[in-house]
Parts: C-alpha cells; structure tokens; sequence
C-alpha cells in the first residue's frame, strides 16, 4: 500500500485541479455542460486507483482530515453571502422562486425513495440520489455522504457524486432546450439587440499612475482585507462548531457544516444592518470557491468506483425521471407562477440547471438564451440569489428531515 500524507494528497490534488483545467480547455464538451475542472481532474485520479486496483498492480490510500474543514469553510461562506437585503431585492419573487425549488426538492426525494424501494434498496438511497445530489450538488452530496452511510446506505459517497455528476449533464443538456420550447410554444422569442459603435467614436480616459507609496498602501490594504476575510470565515467556523456540537446533543441528525453556515448568515445580516465589520465579501467567497475546489478534487481521489456496479440500474431510473418531473413542473408551475413571460422562460431554464445540477449549469443556460434572443434581467437576479445559496440552506432542512424520519 501507498500511503499518501497531508501535503501530499494536497499536492496531488492540486495537480489533478490543473489537469482538470487543461482537459476542459482541449475538450470543449466539458466546458459546454459546466463540468467542474476539480471533478474532472479528481475523477480521473479515482479511475487510476481503481484500475490500479483492479490490476493488483498497486493500492494508494490518501491523508483526508483536511477535507472536513475545507467543505466547512465553503458552507460558511455560502452563509456569508446569505443576505436578507438581497432576497427582499427580488421584489417578492425570489421567495416564490425559492419556494417552487423547495417543493419541487421534496418531491425530488419521494421520487428517489419510491425507485429505491421498487429495486428493493433502502428508502435513504432514494433521498441520497435525489435533491441531495442533484439539487445539491456534488459539495451537498458528499457533505451528507458520511450520514447516509452511517444510516446503512451503501456506497453513499460513490453513489452520491455519480448522482451529482449524472445531474450535472442532464441539467446542462436540457436546460436550455426547455426553456426554448416555452419561448416559441409561448411566442416569446425576442430578437437580438446588438449596438453598434462608429469605428471613429473616441472616448477621453484619464488616468493616473500609482505612485510607490500609494501602490504599497494599496498592497497592506489588500492584504489587511484578505486577513479579514480569513478571520471572519475563521470565526464563524468555529461558533457554528459550538452550534452543530449542540444540534448532535439535541439528536438531530446535520452535517458539520450547517452550524457555521448558520452562524456566517447571522454575522453577515448583522453586518449588514450595524456595518460593524464590513465583510469583504468577494474575497470572503473567494476563499470559500478555493476551498470548495480543493474539498472536491480530494473527496473524488478517494472515491471508490468499483462500489457502484450493484446501484447503477437504480440510479439510472431515478435520473430519467427526475428528467422528465423537473420538465414537466417547469412548464406547468415554474413558467406559469413566474409571470408566463420572457424572463419567466428564462428563469425555467435556469430552474432546470441548478435542481438537476449546479448554479454554474443555470447561469451558462440563461446566459445561452439571452445572447440569442435578448436580456433578461429579472431572471438574472432572482435565480443566482436561489440557486446560489438560499435553496442550500431549505435543501439542507429537507435533507436532514428525511433523515431523521426514515433512520
């Protein structure tokens, strides 16, 4: 056995990241359906164990106890960014957006439960390759991976990101053509607006160039900013360690990342309110994207793929029919309660990305849409306000309480 420490998994993950990078650069299929360069990179190292494995050539097993804090570290900033002010920014509609994706999460996991049990798998299974992996995400699903499997579900983290994966392609495939099918069933296509410019318009820019001193008082600027950051991620983990400590002793079956997701939405609507702090929080999310990149491509190194083969049938089923269920609610409930209008069209698309895959799904098919047929600017702010973070934390109650009912 080849036993690989801290800093060298880490490296190795990291070299996998790059990798990733490269193959989604020469491969322009993965760019088109938003496969992440860390699931890309971390998968194909998963695939050389197992045929390491399979060969008796070699077995490499991996340092994972960073992986717990950089997941944690993500979800926290995934709370910093939680802001009130935003959602009430939807005029109303973010919540109703939030709410269809809510139920639609539900059915999602009675979908998963009745298939399992049609295969004569445990009902957990159902909810693991549901809205866990499929509303949630890759992060979600392997976020809850060790719950499942501490409730008897077998393989959850394999099965978890295949899932997660499987939801990714499918969202990235059919987001956008069901949008289109309610633009031109509706009569709602818009021609592209393109502004042209006379060749010899000038525009007068002034500028002026950083002396020394103010180029170093921008560097300690900077750097003090980024140590805010840290500090304020580093505070909030460490408060919602105390709260999730207190959610194990009242019995409740979460994740370790709710506690410092919570405490990190409480500490930025603080903020917002008091201006106490003054979060960055581009750098604050920043940090948290660096994490959730290295959680990832180190979670999928140490998959073990050779333990899908008795649930692929299951999980093929249950795909297809979350399909064709998020198809149907979004042309007779997402469309019709958004406003039956152009951004109404847009928003299902983006609907279909992020509840079969990621927010990065949602966001390439609206961007698809409006580059053909014009800008949508309602859709453009309520559907990253949802799918960015405040259908995580609804998921996660959701989530949680299959759990605790069907343990």
């Amino acid at each position: 056995m080849i036993q690989f420490d801290l800093i060298q998994t880490l490296a190795l993950g990291g070299v996998a990241l790059f990798v990733g990078f490269s193959l989604i650069k020469a491969i322009p299929v993965l760019g088109r359906y938003n496969i992440p360069a860390a699931v890309v990179g971390g998968l194909l190292v998963a695939l050389l164990i197992t045929s390491l494995r399979v060969t008796d050539t070699a077995t490499l097993s991996f340092d994972t106890s960073l992986q717990t804090p950089l997941m944690t570290a993500f979800f926290t900033s995934i709370g910093l960014s939680a802001s009130v002010s935003l959602l009430r920014a939807g005029s109303g509609q973010a919540l109703v957006f939030l709410a269809l994706a809510s139920i639609l999460a539900v059915v999602q996991n009675l979908i998963g439960i009745a298939v399992a049990m049609a295969f004569g798998e445990a009902p957990l299974l159902g909810v693991l390759m549901s809205s866990t992996a499929l509303t949630g995400g890759p992060a979600t699903a392997l976020a809850f991976a060790p719950q499942f499997a501490a409730a008897g579900v077998p393989a959850a983290e394999s099965l978890a990101i295949a899932a997660a994966m499987a939801g990714i392609v499918l969202g990235g495939l059919f987001g956008g053509p069901i949008a289109t099918r309610l633009l031109v069933r509706h009569g709602l296509e818009r021609s592209v607006r393109r502004t042209t410019r006379d060749a010899s318009e000038s525009v007068e820019v002034t500028t002026r160039l950083p002396d020394r001193a103010d180029q170093e008082q921008g560097d300690e600027d900077g750097v003090r900013e980024a140590l805010k950051a840290l500090t304020v991620l580093l505070v909030a983990m460490a408060f919602g360690g105390v709260l999730s400590a207190g959610f194990v002793q009242a019995g409740l079956t979460l994740p370790g990342y709710v506690g410092a997701m919570l405490v990190g939405a409480l500490i930025r609507n603080i903020d917002d309110r008091t201006g106490w702090i003054r979060i960055p929080q581009d750098l604050a999310s920043k940090v948290g994207a660096a994490c959730l990149t290295l959680f990832l491509v180190v979670a999928l190194m140490n998959l073990k793929l050779w333990e899908l083969a008795s649930l692929a049938l299951p999980l093929i089923v249950n795909l297809v029919l979350q399909l064709i269920v998020v198809a149907l609610f979004c042309a007779w409930v997402v469309f019709r309660v958004m406003g039956r209008d152009y951004d109404a069209a847009v928003m299902s698309g983006g609907f279909t990305g992020f509840m079969l895959g990621t927010t990065a799904n949602a966001m390439a098919v609206m961007r698809t849409i409006v580059e053909r047929f014009g800008p949508a600017p309602r859709a453009f702010l309520v559907a990253p306000i949802v799918g960015a973070f405040f259908i995580d934390f609804t998921n996660a109650v959701i989530i949680t309480t299959f759990l605790n009912f069907l343990s």
